[in-house]
């Protein structure tokens, strides 16, 4: 036992911890460290639980990124958002699609706009995102709301209110 700190040292390396001067611990020892890492997932700096459903190990700029890595991970997963996002480019187009997370693939628009200035107006959590995104786009041809594949020309208001009375 160290008389230091009370825990007790397994010797696995005889080799001195740079950084605190101590032998390593086996939890800091270099070569579990790099284990370690290497089956962490991190989207823009962020770590993801190991729990997530489209956890695939390395490092990420955005979460489609990562699903598109671990795409049958991401293609079982049925929960997510359905959202409007707009561009002042477009003044009254909104578009209405699903993501697992909504910031996150507004993020993944921003690539293509040198404005940065996708936002997202609104979104809502479903069990099932891709039922509710079909739904929600057929409520909105209904109501004769001119579309051009998912980006639609209307009130914020009226788009709003079809995703949350879905």
């Amino acid at each position: 036992m160290s008389e230091t700190t009370g825990v007790r040292l397994i010797k696995t390396e005889t080799k001195i911890n740079p950084r605190t001067g101590k032998p390593y611990y086996y939890k800091d020892n270099p070569k579990a460290v790099k284990a370690r890492d290497a089956k962490r997932m991190y989207v823009n700096g962020k770590e993801i639980s190991k729990y997530d459903p489209v956890h695939t190990a390395g490092r990420y700029k955005t979460l489609e990124g990562a699903a598109f890595a671990s795409l049958n991970n991401y293609s079982s997963v049925e929960e997510g958002y359905v959202y409007a996002v707009s561009n002042p480019a477009w003044e009254g187009w909104f578009k209405v699609g699903m993501a697992l997370d909504a910031y996150d693939r507004c993020a993944g628009y921003q690539t293509s706009s040198p404005f940065r200035d996708y936002k997202v107006e609104y979104c809502k959590y479903f069990t099932d995102r891709r039922k509710a995104e079909q739904n929600i786009h057929t409520k909105l041809a209904e109501q004769k709301i001119e579309s051009r594949g998912e980006w639609f020309r209307g009130s914020l208001t009226n788009i709003k209110s079809v995703i949350q009375q879905h």
